[in-house]
């Protein structure tokens, strides 16, 4: 499948596209880890997921605050009133709820891997399948969607990664597989973007700092899942008042509060504490570290189109 080149944008009346690899060029974005999609993270290889349990309970959790507020609210002004607002919170929040609840028993997806010593990404596919796809070969593209109503304009986008099948014979059903990350925009797409380029073609070290989901449970200290997260969530607004940070005290209040954020880290821990891995004989073997002489290079297509756009980001800085 061909696909337009990094850098190319393609913009609608309402929507914009912009391929960010391949080849996998700089964007010009800090690395953000915008969905919690690092897993787990070494010297070798990179584990990343897509279960978006922050998003999803953030959302519910705010519905279910606010059709909440307005049933006391009108409770005593309007029964008539307050038993709609009880019956319409219920079923608007209930059916995401009952469906956000199935796909949290249902098993964990797997993850994607990217080697960056083999410079290869390895893709699960159904029953027990998978592709050893070329890093440089894999597609990415920030799309943003607006529209306007009565509240203003709103703006959301995702990050679509997509990966060709190597086997030339392959069925076209199965020639190429699409993954997305609902971000919120561009940029935020280039920064989740800029966490798997910069690993791969930089290092672990430019890495943010993520969630150990391995070591979550550990540093609970032994406390029960939802009463060592409401600990671990106070200890961190008792932290900051003594350091006299009030802002970020009062964020953090806010966060667990409208959002809740207990439950949103209660929730990570018990279903990614550890996060599934691949246990195929063929990737625990590919998985290993290589001697450095053995390490895959860049391209010479890629090293002239990362100084190429190097040199164009650090001419807009200085204009």
């Amino acid at each position: 499948m061909s696909s337009p080149a990094a850098g190319t944008i393609k913009k609608g009346v309402f929507s914009q596209q912009e391929y960010l690899a391949p080849l996998p060029t700089p964007t010009g974005q800090k690395p953000v880890d915008m969905v919690n999609m690092i897993w787990r993270k070494n010297d070798v290889y990179l584990d990343v997921g897509n279960i978006n349990i922050g998003g999803a309970v953030a959302v519910i959790w705010f519905m279910s605050v606010f059709y909440i507020g307005f049933y006391m609210l009108f409770k005593t002004i309007d029964p008539r009133v307050s038993s709609f607002v009880l019956w319409s919170g219920l079923i608007i929040v209930g059916i995401p709820a009952l469906i956000f609840i199935y796909s949290l028993v249902r098993p964990t997806p797997l993850p994607i891997r990217f080697n960056r010593q083999r410079r290869e990404v390895c893709v699960p596919r159904e029953d027990g399948a998978y592709w050893i796809v070329p890093w440089e070969t894999v597609t990415a593209a920030a799309t943003q969607h607006s529209s306007v109503n009565q509240a203003g304009k709103t703006t959301s986008g995702m990050l679509f990664i997509s990966f060709d099948n190597p086997d030339p014979l392959a069925p076209e059903a199965n020639k190429h597989w699409m993954w997305g990350f609902n971000c919120g925009g561009n940029e935020a797409s280039m920064s989740t973007w800029e966490c798997i380029r910069n690993y791969m073609e930089i290092g672990l070290h430019v890495l943010p700092q993520s969630n150990d989901y391995e070591k979550s449970r550990a540093s609970l200290k032994g406390r029960r899942l939802l009463w060592g997260t409401c600990c671990a969530s106070v200890e961190g607004i008792w932290l900051h008042i003594r350091k006299g940070e009030l802002w970020e005290a009062t964020y953090l209040m806010l966060c667990i509060f409208l959002f809740g954020a207990p439950l949103i880290f209660m929730l990570q821990t018990w279903k990614l504490s550890p996060p599934p891995t691949l246990d195929y004989p063929e990737i625990i073997e590919w998985s290993k570290p290589l001697p450095p002489e053995q390490w895959a290079k860049r391209s010479d297509a890629l090293e002239a189109a990362i100084i190429q756009r190097e040199a164009e980001l650090l001419a807009r800085a200085q204009s």
